[in-house]
């Protein structure tokens, strides 16, 4: 079973991003629990989600304690104090919304994607949430098939449904190991 977690600001689409990532792994015939974690919800304010992702049924009912997938949506988090570290292990897989990792961010030094997901989405989509190029850097991961992936987004976003099926594809294609 993995555990993941999904930490941004609120507008950057976690919640949203965390739904359909558990939604396309089920569309793979496996399975998925996702848990929300917003307070005060406002845009700019830190946001998470949690998933569990499995091929057998998932039995624990709660947050994630030790993820082994964290998805960075933005390092604005940073800013905010929040230690996206927190109980990760050596193996923990970092996936940031970032053009590259600086040697100060917390998590340089660990395994680590990155991908331009803002940038894509506001090429493809013209606004500024990431969720859709960051399941695509998921699936690049492989921890889901982006066949899924497009293919939840094209049956959740509607009209937008095809331009952030694109933004999912691209940031497939261009995400960068660290």
């Amino acid at each position: 079973m993995k555990q993941i977690r999904f930490l941004g600001l609120g507008g950057q689409g976690v919640v949203t991003g965390a739904k359909l990532f558990s939604e396309a792994v089920v569309t793979q015939g496996t399975y998925a629990q996702t848990t929300p974690a917003y307070g005060h919800e406002r845009r700019g304010a830190p946001v998470s989600a949690d998933v569990f992702a499995s091929d057998q049924p998932i039995k624990p009912k709660c947050f994630v304690f030790e993820p082994d997938i964290v998805v960075l949506f933005g390092t604005g988090v940073l800013a905010h104090g929040v230690d996206v570290t927190k109980n990760t292990h050596a193996d923990t897989l970092f996936i940031v919304n970032a053009t590259g990792v600086d040697p100060s961010m917390p998590f340089a030094g660990r395994k680590v994607l990155s991908v331009d997901a803002l940038g894509i989405a506001l090429e493809a989509t013209g606004n500024d949430v990431p969720n859709a190029p960051m399941l695509g850097a998921m699936a690049a991961a492989g921890l889901v098939n982006l066949e899924a992936v497009t293919t939840t987004i094209l049956k959740k976003f509607g009209a937008k449904g095809p331009a952030n099926a694109d933004a999912a594809r691209r940031a497939y294609a261009e995400t960068r190991s660290h």
